[in-house]
């Protein structure tokens, strides 16, 4: 019995979690103000609309944000964690507010590794694709532009040479460890939960 609740287990964190990244995707996309007529950009919206659609009456967006998806990737992770703890032979009933609190940290830190990978493709295609019209190429620099722009900015020129991603990185990484982590272990996650993180 216990094989098939880890079984069962692992089917649901992976099709959950990639729902989630989905739904997580289409609000970065939307924050860095992404090409909407991309084919990948029309993948996160046709595949996300039945659950926002409903949501998007409810939760208007602000400020240019939708707020709607990022409200649908904190319940699909409040979710994910619930069920995995209660297969896992835990009572959740009683802590719930920790729950959606340990469920904004994972999706902050889902954010942070979107954009981590994003980088990661940007560099790779900046070596072997530089100028790439391929649309996926295309979504991966517009997701990076406004993280490399601050520091492109306070770069100087270096004859083509753009070391911007390297203190992307760093910022991205002291977040993690010192934010996030720290955020973490205040909380009090149980380690059944670090999948998610």
């Amino acid at each position: 019995m216990a094989g098939l609740a880890e079984a069962l287990i692992y089917i649901i964190q992976t099709l959950g979690s990639l729902y989630l990244l989905i739904v997580l995707l289409r609000f970065v996309l939307q924050l860095v103000r992404a090409d909407f007529y991309n084919p990948l950009s029309q993948f996160t919206v046709k595949a996300t609309q039945p659950l926002l659609k409903p949501m998007r009456r409810v939760i208007p967006g602000f400020a240019g944000l939708d707020l709607a998806s990022l409200v649908l990737a904190i319940v699909v992770q409040l979710l994910l964690m619930v069920v995995t703890l209660t297969l896992m032979g835990y009572g959740v009933g009683g802590f719930i507010l920790q729950l959606l609190v340990w469920s904004l940290i994972a999706v902050g830190s889902l954010m942070l590794k979107v954009f981590f990978f994003a980088l990661i493709g940007s560099v790779i295609l900046s070596w072997v694709a530089p100028g790439s019209h391929n649309p996926a190429a295309q979504l991966i620099n517009q997701i990076c532009e406004p993280l490399l722009a601050p520091f492109r900015k306070l770069m100087p020129n270096l004859g083509g040479l753009d070391i911007s991603p390297i203190f992307a990185f760093m910022a991205i990484h002291l977040f993690d460890r010192f934010v996030l982590g720290n955020l973490v272990a205040s909380t009090g996650m149980p380690p059944q939960l670090a999948p998610f993180m």
